[in-house]
């Protein structure tokens, strides 16, 4: 039921965005996001207020889940997870940087605007696959089971990107674990959520690099693959090879071992 309602929701979102016609791409973009946010927020309130009857936390959303700290985490994990492994590839000369270019923005215009394109289309992304639909498989089948079905579904939605490739895709499902897990330790769709946009905003607007093969404005430098693509990513970007697989378990075993401390902690107190 929830999945065919976000599908009408979706559509519907898409027909309006088609009538409205922004007078720019960047318009068009943010509307977008905007209105597919919309839609699966509809989607959730009508499963959560009038099917099921569950609260807000039941998918994560709950006010108790939304804390500076879970945000800050979220954030630092989606950043670093992919900001470390790059540096290391860069040095290695498996990233290449690109200088001397002229875009047609400063670093600044595009990092404000990267933030108000992720914010919505992580979000989306997130309440999509690991909000109500994660949380009813859990009951079903399980933690596991969960994160299994929805990573898979993840990434296979990524195939219709440029550049696809099964590499590339099988890292996003990969990717798609990591975010699942961030949301099962944590217990918070907030927290996935900004390790979702710090992740692609930090490939967009730090490294200027392509974000599952889809490559967004630079200003005066970019980041180009120059290694091997299964430990770089090639043209998918750098989350699409192997150095983004050993930044995200390093960020899960960091992660269970926070969990681990705070837990000691509050059964201390």
């Amino acid at each position: 039921m929830f999945v065919g309602m976000l599908l009408i929701f979706v559509t519907a979102s898409g027909i309006l965005v088609s009538f409205i016609r922004p007078a720019s791409y960047a318009i068009s973009q943010f509307l977008g996001y905007a209105l597919l946010v919309f839609a699966v927020w509809l989607a959730h309130y009508i499963m959560l207020r009038w099917v099921d009857h569950a609260p807000w936390s039941y998918v994560g959303l709950g006010r108790e889940q939304l804390t500076p700290r879970l945000i800050a985490l979220g954030l630092v994990l989606g950043a670093l997870c992919i900001l470390v492994p790059s540096g290391g590839l860069l040095l290695a000369h498996d990233l290449t940087l690109v200088t001397g270019l002229e875009g047609r923005h400063g670093w600044i215009v595009l990092a404000g605007g990267g933030v108000l394109l992720f914010l919505p289309q992580s979000l989306f992304e997130e309440m999509a696959m690991r909000g109500y639909l994660f949380a009813s498989l859990r009951d079903w089948v399980g933690s596991i089971g969960a994160l299994v079905t929805t990573s898979i579904v993840f990434g296979l939605l990524h195939m219709r990107n440029n550049g696809a490739t099964p590499q590339s895709v099988s890292v996003v499902v990969l990717a798609g674990l990591w975010l699942g897990a961030i949301l099962v330790i944590t217990r918070s769709l907030y927290a996935a959520w900004m390790a979702h946009f710090a992740w692609n905003w930090s490939m967009a607007e730090v490294l200027h690099s392509a974000v599952s093969g889809i490559r967004f404005p630079y200003s005066s430098y970019r980041i180009d693959g120059a290694g091997p693509t299964w430990l770089s990513g090639g043209a998918w970007g750098p989350e699409g090879g192997a150095a983004a697989v050993a930044g995200m378990a390093v960020g899960i075993a960091f992660l269970v071992e926070w969990h681990r401390r705070v837990t000691r902690l509050e059964n201390v107190a």
